[in-house]
């Protein structure tokens, strides 16, 4: 049996995913290249849960929640696997599903990870002490920026992502300025933006687990878009 990709109803822009990430409209054109895999799952909750559980466990040690210090390397098997492997896996699985955004959001926060493990394992020891939060500060910078234009891209997706983008890149922003100085207090701020940040992705991933399983909406992620509203009725 042959199938006519012509008459396959291709994403609408603005359509959300099971986990409230936006989907690109692919162009019209006959191929199975055109069609985003069916058998290929969300993987927004995996991805979004991998950044939320990350960012938390560092957060509280940005936060002084937990002392000492020295237990901060424990966060570090997390960031390698978890918000690492995983969240690069979850946004290779994004871009089987045609969907931009969550291929670019994941895999990027997943490479973070991966990099922050590796300056923290390799690079860090082999600075001078005294210059090295210099080199910590330019890498949250790095990273602040690009922070900046993915929450300005999920203006158009829903509210759920704009909160967690949002707190982000104000947890990134007291993180360089706070490793910069150094200035501990702001760091600590940082912190604990980190812990709210996790909370929110944590939420959004859960909305879209709750989605997928349950077959309807269960908890709102106020969809910003004609479009995006109208897949949520």
């Amino acid at each position: 049996m042959s199938i006519d990709y012509r008459k396959i109803r291709l994403p609408e822009v603005g359509m959300p995913t099971e986990s409230g990430v936006v989907t690109e409209q692919v162009p019209e054109r006959v191929g199975a290249a055109a069609v985003a895999d069916p058998t290929v799952a969300d993987p927004g909750p995996l991805g979004l849960a991998a950044f939320a559980a990350t960012t938390f466990m560092l957060s509280v040690f940005n936060a002084r929640l937990v002392t000492p210090a020295t237990l901060e390397v424990s966060f570090l098997p997390l960031a390698l696997f978890y918000g690492g492997v995983a969240q690069v896996c979850a946004g290779m699985w994004e871009f089987k599903k045609a969907n931009t955004f969550g291929a670019l959001a994941f895999t990027s926060y997943g490479a973070f990870w991966l990099s922050l493990w590796y300056l923290f394992t390799t690079i860090l020891p082999k600075l001078p002490p005294l210059e090295a939060h210099r080199g910590v500060a330019l890498f949250l910078l790095t990273w602040t920026i690009f922070t900046a234009y993915m929450f300005i891209t999920t203006l158009r997706i829903n509210g759920a992502l704009v909160a967690v983008f949002g707190v982000l890149v104000v947890t990134f922003a007291c993180l360089t300025i706070g490793a910069w100085g150094p200035h501990p207090n702001i760091t600590r701020l940082g912190g604990y933006l980190g812990i709210l940040t996790a909370l929110l992705a944590w939420y959004t991933s859960f909305a879209g687990l709750l989605s997928a399983t349950w077959g309807r909406v269960v908890l709102p992620v106020f969809p910003l878009t004609p479009a995006a509203k109208a897949t949520r009725q």
